[in-house]
């Protein structure tokens, strides 16, 4: 009515207000109300956006991939991005006059393309696949330092690759050679774990043969500490033998010593009584022989004496022409030795 509009943006939306060609108003969360058949009103949005980006790159060894990625910015110097593109509403003030607000995230777009070409193209297939982190660190510094986003007047707030992907032909010999790596690796592990447990078998064995070794030391050890044992029982005994006879020497010398010390003494006596019997001899030698008789006579007793008698009788057989003996006699002389 009359040409007069209202206008409210949120405090997201920067909004500049033109009439004749100036500024007339700017800000964030403008609400006012305008003449628009002589108003131009720019409105460039503030908050952060998300833009995702899909796009193909060639490898050093010329393998094609799909880098798939995410890229976050905002509106930093809104007035400078009104500058180069145009952000311009239409007269109804509802939709952009030009297609430029579309356009800013293709243009990101293609400056991360850029960035990407120049550091996937010095990666082989396998480290490009690999390094998708590695390229996010080498890339956002170099988007946030780009002299095209300054001079639009972005800010970028992230920066992320999702993915990098080879061509499914490339993905499938990938996967095939792959898994034939885990295949081989596989193997080699089963044959680490095998050799160890042969290791760990030859090991074993060496414990017991060493713990067998062991015993059998510690065996005859015990068997040469026996046999030092009885050694030094046997050379005890023998010196006890020894000493025994020694002792049994030294005995029989004093036995010997004692023997023939007792012949002396017997020999001494022998002689002893040889002279006294010779001088005995010679002493009865030279008397009667009536009165040796009668000496040797002395003391006996009557039977005795009657013995000698008879004995003397019987020498004088054949002078004796009878004898006789009476009964009274000889019964005497039987009781006497019946008793």
């Amino acid at each position: 009515m009359l040409g007069i509009r209202y206008i409210k943006v949120p405090p997201t939306t920067y909004l500049l207000q033109y009439a004749k060609g100036r500024i007339v108003r700017e800000g964030t969360g403008q609400a006012f109300f305008y003449y628009g058949p002589t108003t131009s009103l720019v409105t460039i949005p503030t908050a952060s956006t998300e833009v995702p980006f899909i796009f193909e790159e060639t490898t050093s060894d010329f393998q094609l991939v799909t880098i798939q990625g995410q890229i976050t910015y905002r509106v930093a110097e809104p007035k400078k991005l009104a500058e180069l593109m145009n952000f311009t509403l239409l007269p109804n003030g509802q939709a952009y006059a030009s297609d430029d607000p579309d356009k800013l995230p293709q243009r990101l777009i293609n400056i991360v393309n850029v960035q990407a070409r120049a550091q996937i193209q010095r990666l082989p297939l396998r480290q490009a696949v690999r390094e998708s982190d590695v390229l996010v660190e080498t890339l956002r510094p170099k988007l946030v330092d780009s002299p095209e986003v300054r001079a639009l007047g972005l800010e970028i707030l992230g920066f992320s690759i999702l993915a990098i992907k080879p061509a499914p032909e490339t993905a499938r010999a990938l996967e095939a050679e792959t898994r034939e790596q885990l295949l081989k690796e596989a193997d080699e592990a089963i044959f680490r774990r095998r050799n160890a447990a042969v290791e760990t078998e030859r090991a074993i064995k060496e414990n017991e043969l060493n713990t067998e070794n062991a015993v059998e030391l510690k065996k005859r050890q015990i068997r040469e500490t026996k046999m030092d044992a009885e050694r030094a029982i046997q050379e005890k005994q023998r010196l006890l033998r020894e000493a025994e006879m020694a002792a049994s020497v030294t005995l029989e010398q004093k036995k010997k010593e004692l023997v023939t010390l007792t012949a002396q003494n017997t020999r001494a006596e022998a002689d002893a009584r040889a002279y006294g019997i010779e001088a005995t001899m010679k002493a009865l030698g030279t008397g009667d022989s009536r009165i040796l008789t009668a000496l040797a006579n002395a003391g006996m007793k009557p039977e005795q004496l009657i013995a000698v008698a008879f004995q003397e009788i019987a020498g004088k057989a054949d002078k004796i022409g009878q004898l006789n003996i009476s009964p009274d006699l000889l019964r005497e002389l039987m009781g006497k030795k019946e008793a």
